[in-house]
Formats: C-alpha cells, structure tokens, sequence
C-alpha cells in the first residue's frame, strides 16, 4: 500500500512517474492473461498511477479590471485563465516491458463570483487588451456585478474559479480510454462599488 498510490501490485516500487516492478511480480486481479507477459501490471493499473502523478497546477486568475482595482457595479468584469497555464499535461508510468501514459486536458472552468451566481465557460477567457472596449462584455467569459461588495467580510467578494481537466491514457497496442476528470480551484478577491455619478453643472 502506497500512501499516494494505494494498492499496487504485489513487488513494485513505486517512484514520481514511474512504477518498477521486477518481472516475476504478480499480475494484480483482474488483468487479462492472453498473450501478456507473466508479472506486467494491467494497463488500466498503470493508467491509474499516471494519472495521479500529473500534479495540475492551481489556477492562475485574471481579469479586467484586474484584481487590486475597484470593479464598478454593471460594468462587465472580464475573467480568464492564464494562456500559459491552458495547455495538455502528461505523465508516463513505466514497468519493464511497458509504459503508458496519462495526459489531462483543460476544457471548461466553472467561476463562482461570490454574489450567489455561477459563470462556466468552455475555455480559458480571453484576455482583455487595451484595443478592447472597457464597457463591453467579454466576448466568452465574463461576469457583472450587480451589488456592491461593501457589506461583505472584508468589503469584497471571494471569487472562485475551478478548471475542469479531461483524463485519457494511451497505451500498448492502440489500448486507450478515459479516466476520471480532475479539478484544480482557486480564488480571488474582488472589491466592488457603485459607481457614482459626477455633477458638474456648477449648481
């Protein structure tokens, strides 16, 4: 038993990405015998260790206005995920004779604003940029608050935004499938306003 792992089989070591197994290991129970060499795990066993070896990385939040800014009641906040961090991320588990590997792909995050409401969006966001008209909505991934954030701890809204991560494996001999999805969160602070109308009649 592995505290990171769990139950592997019987006379493997188990390191970051990687599953050593001397050849004459048993088979755990369940693995398909027909032409599979005594001792070699079964794929979906190795999958299962890749997968928990891909160590995804919380999300980098950002947003226009950006987060140490005043956000203003019903002006769009533009929200998104940071570019670099959208992208495949692999791990292989290898066993002598065998590896496969384990690739999580970011599809969709799930924002919580902190007012009550729930934004998902089918993709990082798009960065805002200085071309960009400050008044208008994100074109894929936004929110606009509705109420000030005064009356909240702090004076601000705890947002939160979870990346939902996609799981396949591939290995020998075209084998391949889905595993479980896999989630990564973090949270911002938002400080929100009303926006005050200024009088400039001289009256």
């Amino acid at each position: 038993m592995s505290k990171t792992f769990g139950c592997v089989p019987a006379g493997c070591q188990v390191t970051v990405a990687t599953l050593a197994c001397p050849i004459g290991a048993a088979a755990p129970p369940g693995a398909p015998a027909g032409g599979r060499p005594p001792g070699l795990p079964a794929p979906g066993a190795l999958a299962a260790l890749a997968r928990q070896t891909l160590g995804l990385p919380s999300p980098v939040i950002d947003s226009s206005p950006a987060q140490n800014a005043l956000q203003l009641v019903n002006l769009p906040t533009w929200l998104w995920i940071s570019p670099a961090q959208w992208a495949p991320r692999s791990k292989t588990a290898t066993v002598p004779g065998e590896s496969v590997t384990a690739t999580a792909t970011p599809v969709s995050v799930t924002w919580h604003p902190g007012d009550g409401s729930t934004v998902t969006c089918d993709g990082a966001g798009t960065p805002y940029t200085s071309a960009d008209n400050p008044g208008s909505a994100s074109p894929d991934c936004g929110h606009t608050y509705a109420s000030s954030s005064a009356g909240q701890p702090g004076g601000a809204f705890t947002a939160t935004a979870t990346i939902t991560w996609d799981v396949t494996w591939r290995g020998p001999g075209g084998a391949g499938g889905a595993l479980a999805p896999l989630f990564t969160t973090a949270a911002a602070e938002f400080r929100v306003a009303e926006s005050q109308a200024l009088d400039t009649s001289g009256a």
